[in-house]
């Protein structure tokens, strides 16, 4: 991907992304929490053109420098633009905090979007619901039977795809019992903060925010959430405009309602998953299955999920073994995957 960091000094940067995307939402949320001028333009069929001069990959986000240098990695985007704004940072102080936004974001990226992306397909509703939308978002002069018809295009095409999440009848069990699971953790750890690692969004906020914003707004998920999740919608709702409003807590203040939720998603679900799916890569293999919590898990490997894990075990060694964050590593079944 174009490395556009030397470009990301000046003033005004322009995103091609669409709402249905939890990663475009996720750097348009940072900016907006930078305060770094930008303009939000939805990628359709009217701005294609422009779009193709500067994507490498037919892949939103992309962000466009004034410079007219591309990026489309939400993660390295936000990594980039932070080095150069350092100011409000999204890094905790920290280091087991800052490790565990580390785990954060690359969770709600990768495992986090296996909850969104399946329930927007598994279901008549949502598929109706987001087919609609997204054939609006491409083609908005599209009416009556030429509307309905494109519809029914991307909803064939869409819920064709489940697959490479790992969505297929043996894991959507699996996939549903998680984010319910994790939004009843969220909630309770939500409701003496405003933002999951204290009183300021944080690099794991953004990521997980994505896509949970985007399963919010999907029929299925909307419902629960507002009927019985009041802590998570208002984080939902705050993450649109981010700010600071305090500090970060300590790992002693989060670990209560906070080391649940990284012990059940991530050191029991997420970490098993991403080295069954190196492993895969690896070994050339074109499908692969892990037990998780008991449960079979069979999908396609993912390549470049392969790449993200190893750039998390680098930023793991770069700790050289931090007492603390080790123990809560150990003590979470994380620790195994990262070394």
């Amino acid at each position: 991907m174009t490395d556009i960091a030397a470009d990301f000094s000046s003033n005004k940067y322009r995103i091609y992304g669409a709402e249905l995307s939890p990663y475009s939402v996720k750097v348009r949320s940072y900016l907006r929490f930078k305060q770094i001028p930008h303009q939000w333009i939805i990628r359709s069929a009217e701005t294609m053109e422009e779009f193709a001069k500067y994507a490498v990959l037919p892949i939103i986000p992309l962000v466009v420098s004034p410079q007219l240098k591309g990026a489309q990695d939400s993660t390295l985007v936000m990594e980039q633009l932070e080095v150069l704004h350092p100011q409000d940072s999204i890094y905790p102080e920290d280091t087991t905090v800052n490790f565990v936004s580390t785990l954060l974001e690359e969770f709600g990226d990768e495992w986090g979007n296996k909850w969104m992306f399946h329930y927007r397909w598994a279901r008549d509703i949502d598929q109706l619901a987001s087919a609609r939308r997204i054939a609006q978002l491409t083609q908005p002069d599209a009416k009556g039977d030429e509307l309905d018809a494109i519809t029914e295009q991307v909803r064939q095409r869409m819920t064709g795809r489940v697959w490479f999440v790992g969505s297929n009848p043996e894991t959507a069990p699996q996939i549903e019992a998680s984010l319910h699971l994790a939004l009843e953790q969220l909630e309770v750890h939500l409701e003496s903060r405003p933002y999951v690692l204290g009183s300021r969004p944080s690099f794991g906020d953004f990521s997980l925010w994505g896509q949970l914003y985007n399963v919010w707004t999907d029929p299925t998920n909307c419902a629960l959430i507002e009927a019985k999740m009041p802590s998570v919608l208002a984080w939902i709702q705050r993450m649109l405009w981010p700010r600071i409003e305090g500090d970060f807590e300590s790992w002693e203040s989060l670990k209560p309602t906070l080391k649940p939720f990284i012990k059940a998603q991530i050191g029991e679900l997420f970490l098993p998953w991403s080295q069954a799916n190196a492993e895969a890569i690896a070994q050339g293999k074109d499908e692969f299955s892990v037990q998780l919590n008991g449960h079979t898990w069979t999908q396609k490997p993912q390549k470049y999920h392969a790449k993200s894990l190893q750039a998390l075990r680098e930023k793991y060694a770069a700790l050289n073994s931090h007492q603390e964050t080790n123990e809560l590593l150990q003590k979470t079944g994380c620790l195994g995957a990262l070394i």
